[in-house]
């Protein structure tokens, strides 16, 4: 892959990345939160990657073609299209970087299905993984837009640990309607 092509589309790269991630940690703490297994995360895990990575994907794609047909008009049309991002392309990569980035909380409760891990662990394996997934996109954002790397990736994984954390409290404070 060309640095230009990867620089060209970090956006989506960190957006789709941060937001896979940060979502699907979500849902795995919100049910780790409610006392619920690990049939539950995996379920509501995946569901999440694919319907919030398409809505995102989607609405990516909607959103640069829209900025495209702004400038349809405009006097400096060639010099922005030459700068500009294909909607296929900003869709595609926001879509397969959400997936994929996202999918890596939930893998620790796929291994859970085939070996016998204790609960806890499958969530701490999940947190470490989350963690580490957090530290690597905003490493890279950090590298590509020339920002101290360590600093984008502590300020990543700062953002994944708030929404993390709410999402768990949430589950916790709302486990007793598991119930009804």
């Amino acid at each position: 892959m060309k640095e230009g092509f990867f620089r060209k589309y970090l956006p989506e790269f960190v957006y789709g990345g941060i937001d896979g991630a940060i979502t699907t940690f979500a849902v795995v703490c919100g049910v780790v939160g409610a006392s619920l297994g690990a049939g539950v995360a995996l379920v509501l895990g995946i569901a999440n990657l694919f319907a919030d990575g398409f809505s995102m994907a989607v609405s990516n794609y909607l959103s640069t073609k829209s900025e495209t047909e702004l400038h349809r008009y405009h006097k400096d049309k060639k010099k922005y299209e030459k700068l500009g991002k294909h909607p296929i392309k900003t869709g595609f990569a926001t879509f397969i970087s959400f997936v994929i980035i996202g999918f890596i909380p939930l893998f620790s409760f796929v291994l859970s299905l085939f070996f016998p891990i204790e609960k806890n662990i499958v969530f701490i394996v999940s947190i470490i993984l989350t963690a580490i997934s957090f530290l690597i996109v905003g490493y890279v954002k950090g590298i590509i837009v020339k920002k101290h790397p360590v600093k984008a990736a502590m300020e990543t994984l700062l953002i994944g640990l708030v929404a993390s954390t709410l999402a768990f409290l949430v589950g916790y404070l709302l486990r007793e309607l598991v119930s009804v």
